[in-house]
């Protein structure tokens, strides 16, 4: 017999929330069965949600997401998808290389404005306390 889950068991599963779980779903990310109004998820589902997670970790557009679990969705070659989700992880990998310069420089800046504020704190105290501050 085939393993299914609830929407409670994938948010308890993954740390995230049921509206989340539907919003992927009204998304096309996700397409479970239905018993009734309750949701009924495959392994199937619960594979292509540790995916959205795995793809928003990185930094992925739910668009983009969308655009790779739909290669996978397709009987094609897997060389269209491997292709896809190298040049998507190149483009991403590119973006946080630059917010990576950014910081370090944000924060070579702001060890500099410290240790200049440092100084004139040390400058601006009487000769005789000033070696606490050195």
């Amino acid at each position: 017999m085939t393993k299914e889950f609830t929407i409670s068991d994938l948010s308890k599963e993954f740390g995230v929330t049921t509206r989340a779980i539907r919003h992927y779903e009204d998304m096309g990310l996700l397409k479970p069965k239905r018993k009734g109004t309750q949701r009924i998820y495959t392994h199937g589902d619960r594979v292509r949600l540790q995916l959205i997670l795995r793809g928003k970790r990185i930094g992925f557009s739910l668009a983009e997401i969308k655009e790779i679990i739909g290669l996978y969705r397709s009987p094609e070659d897997e060389s269209a998808q491997r292709k896809l989700l190298l040049s998507k992880i190149a483009e991403r990998r590119r973006q946080l290389l630059e917010q990576k310069a950014c910081i370090e420089q944000m924060l070579d800046e702001m060890a500099s404005i410290e240790a200049r504020l440092q100084v004139h704190e040390v400058e601006g105290v009487p000769k005789s306390n000033r070696s606490r501050f050195s």
